[in-house]
């Protein structure tokens, strides 16, 4: 069993809590599903956001899906003139048999544009999704 990164990001239309919250709950959520996450298997997750976002800690909406033991952590993204604005990016470190390449990263909405090259993920039936989201939220802690 290795600890590997896996990366994930997504954009918000604006500053609110709500928007936060649910972008971050689909972001999270389609990282554990297409890497088949536990949450016992977490190591830590840190959570980053660009400084025109400061409405929830977007770690709130891993622990809403269940990972309340896994150490959590957010933080600005560094300012950098050009930057995408509006951004929520998370890495997770998870102990798992995947290697590297077997690793889905998931970079939705206008976060596609920060990697392109990793933006061409598997149809995911959205409706479907929030149910599952749904199924999966607690009240966090």
């Amino acid at each position: 069993m290795y600890c590997r990164g896996v990366r994930g990001a997504t954009t918000v239309d604006c500053n609110s809590r709500d928007a936060i919250l649910e972008e971050t709950r689909k972001l999270v959520a389609l990282m554990i599903r297409y890497n088949d996450i536990r949450p016992e298997d977490v190591a830590s997750a840190t959570f980053t956001v660009t400084k025109d976002l400061d409405a929830e800690f977007p770690a709130l909406a891993a622990r809403q899906l269940g990972w309340v033991d896994v150490p959590l952590l957010c933080s600005y993204e560094i300012s950098v003139p050009g930057s995408l604005p509006h951004c929520i990016r998370v890495l997770a470190l998870w102990n798992t048999e995947k290697t590297q390449q077997e690793i889905t990263h998931v970079y939705v909405s206008g976060a596609q544009k920060l990697r392109p090259d990793l933006s061409e993920l598997p149809p995911v039936d959205l409706e479907e999704l929030e149910n599952w989201i749904r199924e999966h939220m607690s009240d966090g802690k």
